[in-house]
């Protein structure tokens, strides 16, 4: 059984910093060298009244994708010995306060994948941003 466990949501001040970690349990990946997983991880978030929208992304081959609206301020990282998926958040902003929630696919995606690509889903954390 799939399960990903999100932390490290808060309220912090507009200009503040968070750093988010998601730990994947009974996946099923393979993995080629250093590079190819067929597993794939994003964070996404969903603030009230909006639709769930892509923040960042790793994809099968490694590659990170960002949201215009957090490039330059938030980095994300794969420990695939770990499977855990970090977000770290800086020069956060208000209009940045949603639910944020982690997903991966157990099949190969590229790119900035749509939220509906993902199939499991963490339970979500919190993140308010006050000016």
């Amino acid at each position: 059984q799939v399960q990903l466990v999100e932390s490290g949501g808060g309220s912090v001040q507009a200009g503040g910093s968070l750093r988010l970690s998601c730990v994947a349990s009974g996946l099923s990946c393979v993995v080629s060298g250093l590079k190819y997983n067929t597993c794939s991880m994003g964070w996404f978030r969903q603030a009230p009244g909006k639709e769930r929208e892509g923040v960042a992304t790793v994809d099968s081959v490694d590659s990170t994708s960002f949201a215009d609206s957090v490039k330059g301020r938030f980095t994300v990282s794969k420990d695939n010995a770990k499977n855990t998926l970090y977000l770290q958040m800086n020069s956060l902003q208000p209009e940045d306060t949603a639910m944020y929630y982690c997903a991966t696919s157990q099949r190969p995606l590229y790119g900035f994948p749509h939220p509906d690509e993902y199939n499991y889903w963490g339970q979500g954390t919190q993140v308010t941003v006050s000016s």
